[in-house]
């Protein structure tokens, strides 16, 4: 691996990608989000600290000027010492307002989580104080992970938020987890929930707009089985349920984008439950319930939520019939993605997973995600590389 030092570099034998390691402020680096900012700046927050699920994990932001090869060093915009800061995202908000909306729990309970934000009027320079935008209910906590979508010719604001129920007498496992969307048409002053039917256990709700006017989601399956696709046809008000598509989930996130040229862009791991060697007793099995990272109970696994399918490889599907098949398919990273352990700081996590995927306006695709929980990769491919023959 390279250092950490956020400048890209040419890859060895690929010509149009380039890549690098962004500066790690803390042991554990995890869950990246991009976002090209107003002022043509490529934003990238992640959380840091620890473990997942500890106290000390925070939000952390850096950024990349169109014309510059490195990273800026990384800026800490949470610092609540009582929960655990997740799953941050940015969002330029038709307003000209910079959003940071990320979740916020009690020790590995996803059930306490609620969903914080904060605003920058200056694309990022400063930070408003962070508000409670969605709390926690007795149904169970709420979580974030993907973009906020801001509808073409509208107002209207779609963010897809999955609630995290746990069963009454047990902890937190990920089995009835289901995903809604939030609407507001008034510049996100107020919200209104719409439920997806049939998702239970189906997570990281990721929509985009199609070109032709439909909304398209893909899921990720706490079953580590496929991963899944919803549409809607009426502005993201109702949804059709959930089918599992010809593509393999491994319990782990996944993100896309519509292309310049009209294509989809996923990137995701080619694996599932099927390729797992053993399975971990949950997501959080090394935290106990003071927040502190330590050894795993040993405690039998139950459940439909499948933890510990390989993290990898890391791979580049396209879609050119809005979602409905993937012919095509490069995997931009391989390695065993072991994930059986959370634990950074002895290095026993080795995944390539939660990508990130956008498109600069110059054409440039960019792929961010975790690489072995301990700092945040960043890829850049250019036009010529996109156009390259992938493997059907």
């Amino acid at each position: 691996m390279t250092a950490p030092d956020g400048t890209l570099r040419p890859h060895p034998t690929e010509p149009g990608r380039a890549e690098t390691h962004l500066a790690a402020p803390a042991v554990q680096n995890h869950a990246a989000n991009l976002t090209v900012l107003p002022g043509g700046d490529l934003g990238c927050v992640w959380f840091g600290g620890t473990q997942e699920g500890v106290a000390d994990i925070s939000v952390w932001f850096s950024r990349l000027a169109p014309d510059a090869d490195t990273w800026s060093l990384p800026v800490r915009l949470s610092a609540d010492d009582t929960r655990s800061e997740q799953n941050p995202l940015l969002f330029p908000a038709p307003s000209g307002d910079l959003w940071l909306l990320h979740t916020a729990q009690r020790a590995g309970h996803q059930d306490t989580a609620e969903v914080r934000l904060r605003v920058s009027q200056d694309e990022g320079a400063t930070w408003g104080p962070a508000r409670v935008l969605f709390p926690a209910t007795e149904q169970g906590g709420v979580f974030v992970r993907q973009p906020v979508v801001h509808l073409p010719g509208s107002e209207r604001l779609l963010l897809p938020v999955f609630r995290c129920v746990a069963t009454p007498g047990t902890s937190w496992s990920g089995d009835r987890d289901t995903s809604s969307v939030m609407i507001s048409d008034d510049g996100g002053r107020h919200w209104h929930e719409r439920p997806v039917p049939g998702s239970t256990g189906l997570v990281h709700m990721n929509i985009r707009p199609l070109p032709d006017g439909s909304l398209l989601a893909l899921f990720r399956s706490r079953r580590a089985d496929a991963v899944h696709s919803s549409t809607s046809h009426d502005g993201g008000e109702t949804w059709t349920e959930p089918r599992p598509l010809d593509l393999p989930n491994n319990n782990s996130s996944v993100q896309y984008t519509v292309l310049a040229d009209g294509r989809l862009a996923l990137v995701y791991n080619h694996s599932s439950a099927a390729d797992a060697s053993a399975r971990r007793v949950s997501l959080y099995d090394e935290i106990d319930d003071e927040g502190v990272a330590g050894t795993s109970s040993g405690t039998t696994p139950t459940g439909d939520a499948f933890w510990g399918a390989p993290r990898a490889p890391l791979s580049l599907a396209l879609s050119s019939d809005h979602g409905r098949t993937w012919p095509r398919r490069y995997d931009l990273e391989t390695g065993d993605g072991h994930c059986l352990t959370n634990n950074s700081r002895d290095g026993l996590n080795r995944e390539l997973s939660y990508p990130s995927v956008t498109q600069s306006q110059d054409g440039t695709v960019h792929v961010a995600y975790t690489h072995h929980r301990r700092t945040i990769k960043h890829i850049r491919l250019d036009g010529d590389w996109l156009k390259r023959e992938f493997p059907a």
